[in-house]
């Protein structure tokens, strides 16, 4: 019966999203609806799927029972927002600090480190049963002026690095599940990247970088966080080969993050995506989606959320039939605080909530796909 019941809930919201969509894109077809149009659509549409949200568990309570987390990255001040940090809550089992750990904003000079912003998010992650995803150990953006203009010898840059991941690990020992601790260090050419860690200490500073986050939290989960890898490219085979050679020097790393910044133009291959992950699986590491969003060029259309859509769906159904993939997690969850529009001139709506924070179908089809794999267990 119970099963029943999840396909027949399965069918009723694919089926009515589907059916609301072919409505309004042939409605498109007829008339060329202007903004004000559109958005009317859209507020009907939402009138309409109040029904089917209702009958749907928070995604939380059905990535749980998939045996997996989902979850989003977050800001300090954004939880301050009552209908923002409700959905977080609501909705997800797990976190990523989106600024609150990096270089900068928590050692902005050489012997002040500022973990107050990480404290609340750790603290409102704690207090609601979600786990934590800290972001990001070393990379080379987002580096202190002392950090990114400094000169210093290359015994001094080991030192800055060790003391600064001894440091914000050790604070947070037990209380962070996974760490990205080692992020873009890969060029789109398979190469290693030119930054400054690169340049003073040399290629060692990636192994370093995960000997001493082991050291200062044994239990903590360890990643290799990158972009543009998610499918069989040269960045993806040079990131395969450069976490081979880390565990075959024993280094302590457990995984890779597939970031999964992706536009609906080029998407990646599901295929391929999934051949990736299983080869990270036969060297033993787990494989979580770190920072997914969808970007499309605006003004969004109806067909272009239902395209959004399926590619979130693509994408869990390949982290789900993975026996590796144990997280999947998206760059924020509402339009209304996405970094897109800010860095691709004339994209947005990446993300599963649109500004209002209404679900899109994009959510609704992630809650399908959960309730779809539930019916295979």
């Amino acid at each position: 019966m119970r099963l029943m019941g999840r396909k027949l809930l399965y069918g009723v919201i694919i089926g009515l999203i589907i059916g609301f969509a072919a409505g309004y894109f042939i409605r498109g077809m007829m008339v060329e609806a202007g903004i004000k149009e559109l958005y009317e659509q859209i507020s009907e549409f939402r009138r309409r799927m109040v029904v089917v949200r209702m009958a749907i568990p928070p995604l939380r309570n059905i990535a749980e029972k998939c045996g997996i987390y989902i979850g989003a990255a977050v800001e300090r001040s954004l939880l301050d927002i009552p209908d923002y940090a409700y959905i977080l809550k609501q909705e997800f089992n797990i976190l990523t600090t989106e600024n609150a750990l990096k270089f900068g904003p928590v050692h902005p000079q050489p012997n002040v480190y500022s973990f107050g912003d990480a404290d609340y998010i750790i603290n409102f992650a704690e207090s609601n049963g979600m786990r934590v995803r800290g972001h990001t150990l070393v990379w080379h953006q987002q580096l202190p002026g002392w950090v990114a203009q400094g000169k210093y010898t290359r015994e001094e840059w080991i030192n800055i690095l060790r003391e600064h991941i001894m440091t914000v690990v050790g604070r947070f020992r037990g209380r962070i599940y996974a760490w990205d601790v080692v992020n873009e260090a890969i060029a789109d050419d398979g190469t290693l990247r030119d930054t400054v860690w690169l340049r003073n200490i040399g290629p060692e500073y990636i192994e370093m970088a995960f000997r001493w986050a082991h050291e200062a939290d044994p239990q903590a989960l360890l990643f290799y966080n990158d972009y543009g890898a998610e499918g069989l490219n040269a960045k993806s085979d040079a990131i395969y080969n450069l976490v081979k050679g880390l565990l075959e020097k024993g280094v302590p790393i457990h995984g890779v993050g597939l970031q999964m910044h992706i536009s609906l133009e080029n998407p990646p291959n599901p295929q391929e995506v999934a051949a990736n992950i299983k080869r990270l699986n036969e060297l033993g590491l787990e494989v979580h989606i770190t920072e997914m969003d969808v970007r499309i060029r605006m003004p969004a259309k109806w067909e272009d959320l239902i395209k959004q859509a399926e590619i979130y769906r693509d994408i869990l159904r390949v982290c789900l039939t993975a026996d590796n993939c144990k997280a999947f997690v998206m760059w924020g969850f509402t339009d209304k605080y996405s970094w897109i529009p800010g860095y691709f001139s004339g994209y947005g709506a990446a993300l599963i909530f649109d500004e209002f924070y209404a679900p899109k179908p994009a959510y609704y089809y992630i809650a399908a796909t959960l309730i779809e794999h539930l019916t295979k267990k």
